[in-house]
């Protein structure tokens, strides 16, 4: 039993960091410029940091092989959201620019045997003032 757990464990890393990948490419195509991927404090991780412009991106990457329990993005729940703010101010203050322009964005990837569907939800969700 705990080899099929770790083989899905390994399945889910391998599929994210292809997911994070594909996100990166397509954002570098949008003209982001990639920071720092996996950024990791002890409140949790962050996807993709990116400069949009002036504007310092957080980006949550989202992908599935279907969307039988809704696109990827939707995922991304208050829970979720809260959890990538308080990455987010920490990376902020750690960086001492917690007075530039931030946004939060969200990369959502359905890859199944029709092909490869990637969406950017830009300024998909705001800090909520109750992190």
């Amino acid at each position: 039993m705990q080899d099929s757990q770790e083989n899905v464990s390994g399945r889910s890393r391998m599929t994210g960091q292809q997911g994070e990948e594909m996100a990166s490419d397509f954002l570098k195509k949008r003209g982001y410029k990639i920071i720092k991927r996996n950024y990791r404090t002890v409140f949790g991780e962050l996807d993709i940091i990116a400069k949009d412009g002036e504007t310092l991106v957080f980006v949550e990457v989202k992908m599935r092989s279907q969307d039988r329990f809704g696109a990827p993005q939707y995922s991304v729940d208050l829970k979720k959201q809260a959890r990538v703010g308080r990455v987010a101010l920490a990376y902020l203050s750690c960086n001492k620019t917690d007075s530039c322009a931030c946004r939060f964005d969200v990369v959502s990837i359905v890859k199944n045997l029709q092909g490869v569907h990637v969406e950017l939800i830009q300024n998909a969700f705001e800090l909520s003032p109750v992190q």
